[in-house]
């Protein structure tokens, strides 16, 4: 879904994702710039985002932060998000990397965004059981 179809994760978690429109490019390929509208801390946030990494096979897609809101704290941030199949039963294991450097010592770690994109994983999780 984030790799070929970011814009419909809003309808899975409506609550947290506003929207995703597609800025620049093709949905799924490096290179392609994203425009997230979110809600994080109870507060409307912006992000546009460009895709780094596309692995199909890996079912691997690569986010790096290039404006918005945490641009407000950080010097660079990245999120990876990483779908592994479960070997014994159905279902996959989603794991996200956040990669991020403060701007200062003074910036907390992004411990409540860890929260929101585990929040949206357990809703696209919902939605995707439902629809089967």
């Amino acid at each position: 879904m984030f790799a070929h179809k970011p814009h419909h994760v809003h309808h899975t978690c409506y609550d947290k994702i506003q929207g995703c429109d597609l800025h620049e490019g093709k949905w799924g390929k490096v290179g392609t710039i994203v425009h997230w509208s979110y809600v994080h801390d109870g507060k409307a946030k912006k992000a546009k985002e460009v895709v780094e990494a596309v692995d199909p096979d890996k079912n691997l897609i690569t986010f790096r932060v290039i404006e918005g809101d945490l641009m407000e704290e950080y010097k660079s941030f990245v999120a990876t998000i990483l779908v592994s199949p479960k070997s014994e039963d159905s279902g996959s294991v989603v794991h996200w990397t956040l990669e991020y450097e403060k701007l200062h010592d003074g910036i907390a770690d992004p411990e409540t965004l860890l929260q929101l994109v585990q929040d949206i994983s357990k809703d696209i999780d919902d939605h995707l059981i439902q629809a089967n």
